[in-house]
């Protein structure tokens, strides 16, 4: 029997999570049900740990594979792994760090049938970890986009008071737990089997594959009765305490995705907000962050697979993304 979902995995040194995430895996109420875990030659124990834990899948009647790459491949490719390696059609793309409440991917199945064949993908409401007597905070409740071509995740860090209760539209969906439909993503692929871009190799990958689905007229849905939480780590404002490669691959896709998608028409109607930006982060990076100067190195190097890549997408679009700028939300 074809599974509902599957649900693929991909880590890089999250050893601590790995009992944690595969316990909640193992309560999901969706079946049939197949997982993917997908290692990126970490250096700490993970794969073996996952090896250790993977009875509690056995033993709920869930089909698991471990696939354990030799080096870090990152994140874009380990999902086009497990998305290769399944079946399924939907997959949900989920990190180790979150923790997705039993009935998360029925609640997300449930809204994407409803909504009829242009579904493309749907999230959840996520909510960040919370310390003893610490309020409640949102991490994520859909992806949402600004004239400055900047993308944030709507809600984020904001205290729980109830909001974004209401099923919506929205411009994206972050890779820590969304759904994605398999004719999406193979209709939006870049190449076969290339369904998130490996050039982004981790960072801002998710919101690039919103940018193709919108562009080719596949809805992202926010479904508030999926709840999950998350531990992120990785923000703007922690930049400082981030590794050089993670500043490096954020600063190199910023740019790799307006590379892909940006118009000339979009390109004159956001200067005004796009060119202080990029001011301020070469400064930034020229003045206190010296080790992210080659991301502009690399998007020289790789000029010829950009423009290539830049002509296929346009080429295929029929959707355009002005009505998302500034918009948070459109109803379902």
């Amino acid at each position: 029997m074809t599974p509902r979902a599957a649900i693929l995995i991909a880590t890089y040194n999250a050893e601590r999570d790995v009992a944690d995430c595969l316990a909640a895996v193992a309560a999901l109420s969706t079946r049939p049900l197949e997982v993917v875990w997908i290692d990126g030659g970490s250096t700490d124990r993970t794969a073996e740990r996952v090896r250790a834990e993977a009875h509690r899948l056995a033993a709920a009647g869930i089909p698991f594979e471990l696939v354990a790459e030799p080096e870090n491949i990152g994140y874009a490719a380990a999902m086009n792994v497990g998305i290769r390696r399944t079946t399924a059609p939907w997959v949900l793309a989920l990190n180790a760090d979150a923790r997705l409440a039993p009935d998360y991917v029925d609640r997300l199945l449930g809204r994407v049938e409803a909504h009829g064949d242009r579904a493309g993908a749907a999230t959840g409401r996520l909510l960040r970890f919370a310390t003893a007597g610490e309020r409640d905070r949102l991490d994520a409740c859909g992806m949402y986009l600004v004239r400055a071509w900047r993308h944030f995740d709507r809600g984020s860090d904001e205290p729980d008071h109830g909001q974004f209760q209401t099923p919506a539209r929205v411009f994206g969906a972050t890779g820590a737990a969304s759904l994605f439909g398999r004719r999406a993503l193979e209709d939006v692929a870049v190449g076969p089997g290339h369904y998130f871009d490996e050039l982004f190799h981790s960072y801002r990958e998710d919101a690039e594959l919103a940018f193709r689905l919108q562009e080719r007229g596949w809805d992202v849905l926010y479904e508030p009765a999926a709840q999950a939480r998350h531990r992120r780590f990785n923000l703007p404002q922690r930049r400082s305490a981030m590794s050089d490669l993670v500043n490096f691959h954020t600063l190199k896709n910023r740019y790799l995705l307006r590379a892909y998608h940006q118009t000339a028409g979009n390109f004159w109607r956001t200067l005004p907000w796009t060119l202080p930006r990029d001011v301020l982060a070469f400064g930034y990076v020229l003045l206190r962050e010296r080790s992210s100067l080659p991301a502009y190195a690399w998007l020289l190097r790789n000029r010829r697979d950009i423009l290539l890549r830049r002509k296929k997408i346009q080429s295929a679009r029929t959707h355009s993304l002005e009505p998302w700028f500034n918009a948070e939300s459109f109803p379902v």
